[in-house]
């Protein structure tokens, strides 16, 4: 892990956004297509808004998600709904982004086609996440109904997840598909959150701090 502290979220956001433009360029240049995952949450929008002016051959990126509620995209808690208000606008409005919600009463039902769509894409080129402050990254919740099986080294693509601590159920990358990006990149806020970080560090368990399937590999950026 290689660990970035700025001063205030606004630098945070805007350096994030200037290393991920840089590094879908270098992908770019090596490669017909490129894949980029990102989150939802409130943490990335401000990358979001500061990447997607960035001038680069957006029709070649295709932004997939690490994760869905298993809302319709007009649902103001939908991850689709806001990629498609804050990054996929300006210059990045030419990206191809793949929506994994359907109109199936359960994210069990759309699972096999999703995976489906987004398996040539992998292995993801340019990861983003957030973390939650119960350490959790995607919809890897410690408390999901099925976290032992998305850690699982032969986990499929994706898998349905519920867990008390949320009030919808997930469809969500397993570990194995976020460990396996080239670029990883986990930006955090907030006092909270860092002592989230340390305490997953401590623990050495994925089961109880799902953030470690990533964090060996990953940049982490924090701002108070």
């Amino acid at each position: 892990m290689n660990f970035n502290e700025y001063a205030d979220s606004e630098l945070m956001a805007l350096d994030v956004a200037r290393i991920l433009a840089r590094q879908l360029r270098h992908h770019l240049k090596r490669n017909e297509r490129v894949t980029f995952a990102v989150p939802g949450g409130s943490t990335p929008v401000p990358v979001f808004e500061d990447l997607c002016a960035v001038h680069l051959d957006w029709q070649r990126v295709d932004v997939i998600l690490t994760d869905e509620r298993w809302l319709p995209e007009e649902d103001p808690r939908s991850n689709a709904g806001l990629i498609r208000r804050h990054l996929l606008q300006e210059a990045a409005a030419a990206a191809r982004f793949i929506p994994y919600w359907c109109d199936t009463s359960a994210p069990e039902d759309a699972v096999g086609d999703v995976a489906l769509g987004i398996s040539p894409l992998l292995p993801i080129d340019v990861l983003l996440l957030g973390m939650g402050e119960d350490m959790h990254v995607a919809s890897l919740f410690p408390d999901g109904d099925n976290l032992a099986a998305a850690l699982a080294p032969d986990a499929p693509i994706l898998m349905p997840m519920r867990a008390p601590s949320v009030p919808e159920p997930r469809l969500t990358l397993t570990a194995p598909v976020l460990g396996q990006a080239y670029d990883i990149h986990l930006a955090i806020t907030g006092e909270a959150k860092r002592a989230a970080l340390g305490r997953a560090q401590e623990s050495g368990d994925p089961a109880l701090a799902p953030v470690l399937v990533v964090l060996d590999d990953a940049e982490v950026h924090w701002a108070p």
